[in-house]
């Protein structure tokens, strides 16, 4: 499972550091692409088998399901950790989630979010303001604490 916030500078060829944590799940290799909210979604290769997997199982002829799976298919890309357990980002991906020097990974279960840090700092500020009401409304999905 990933967990934890770890901030981290990008540099000008689009390479950012993975922490050490995070490497030991995802391994060598693995899958990038565009998130939700504005970031994007890391994966280990079994987690994007997975959620390929469930993908696959959209009706094709759902205009939705079709616009959904596009979305994170087509920017899709298998990222390398150099020997600097650095990664880098394609510019598609980069320029989707608005990355330039600053950079926050945030570990969420399944997966490795990387945010731009004024993207991420915008978005933490949101749920102070309104988390009491989505924790209340967790319930409706069946979560409750």
């Amino acid at each position: 499972m990933f967990m934890g916030e770890y901030n981290h500078t990008m540099d000008a060829k689009g390479r950012c550091i993975v922490p050490a944590k995070f490497r030991d799940s995802l391994g060598d290799e693995f899958v990038v692409t565009k998130g939700l909210d504005g970031c994007l979604f890391v994966y280990p290769n079994e987690e994007w088998l997975r959620f390929e997997e469930k993908l696959k199982t959209l009706p094709l002829t759902n205009k939705n399901a079709r616009q959904f799976a596009r979305f994170f298919l087509a920017g899709a890309a298998t990222c390398e950790v150099d020997k600097q357990g650095r990664i880098l980002l394609p510019a598609v991906l980069r320029e989707f989630a608005q990355l330039e020097k600053e950079v926050v990974l945030v570990g969420v279960a399944n997966r490795v979010e990387i945010w731009s840090k004024a993207k991420w700092e915008e978005s933490m500020n949101s749920y102070d303001e309104d988390m009491d009401e989505v924790a209340e409304n967790m319930e409706n999905l069946g979560f409750s604490i």
